[in-house]
């Protein structure tokens, strides 16, 4: 008899029982070979920046005298919005491109969001707010009521204290792009008005009524 034939031959239990057994062996020597993974370092601890000491400084709004103590990066937009409570002037685009900060400085119009409030102690700041007289309006904003300035009224108090402004420029004889005649008392035309107004937009388009506005309160007297 052939000692092959006499060779135990393997069954489908034998090879799966095999194959059992095998995969558990490699399994546990990966589990004991495998090292843990390093644990990430602990970021340090960011130090607390310093604090910005705070700065004195007396604005001088609307004919009163406000002390604050305030960053000295506070623009003046906010110094007035935020720190004293007068919320006419605007924040609008907050870079000096729509006019809806305008206040009036010495008597000539500046964006307030673009000037630092510790730059205007000594200064005399006049807000929509300061513009009337108890009950009686600014001949600005009776205009404006009159021929219907304004429609959601965002850019109102910016629009009133730049054409104050604009007017006292005018009567000053400053030209503007579009003066013809340098040596000539300046009139108030729609073009004038519009190319001095330039830097005021309102986005609800009511600009022939702030022109219309502006130019019947031209020949009127302002109190600035």
């Amino acid at each position: 008899m052939d000692k092959s034939d006499s060779a135990p031959r393997p069954t489908r239990r034998s090879v799966l029982e095999s194959g059992v057994a095998a995969a558990a062996v490699l399994g546990f020597a990966g589990r004991v070979q495998a090292a843990p993974a390093p644990a990430a370092p602990t970021p340090p601890a960011l130090a607390a920046a310093p604090a910005t000491p705070r700065m004195p400084v007396t604005l001088s709004v609307n004919g009163q005298a406000r002390p604050l103590e305030i960053d000295p990066r506070t623009t003046l937009l906010d110094a007035l919005r935020e720190r004293i409570g007068l919320t006419g002037s605007k924040k609008g685009c907050d870079h000096g491109q729509c006019g809806a900060c305008t206040v009036l400085v010495n008597g000539r119009r500046i964006n307030s969001c673009l000037t630092l409030a510790v730059m205007h102690e000594g200064d005399e700041i006049k807000t929509i707010e300061g513009l009337a007289d108890g009950d009686h309006l600014h001949p600005l904003q009776a205009a404006f009521v009159k021929h219907d300035g304004f429609q959601c009224g965002y850019c109102t108090p910016g629009q009133i204290c730049s054409a104050a402004g604009m007017l006292a420029e005018a009567k000053a004889g400053w030209p503007s792009t579009v003066t013809q005649d340098l040596t000539a008392t300046t009139d108030l035309t729609d073009a004038e008005i519009r190319e001095r107004m330039s830097g005021n937009i309102c986005r609800c388009a009511a600009y022939p009524n702030i022109v219309a506005a502006i130019r019947d309160a031209g020949g009127a007297a302002t109190r600035l």
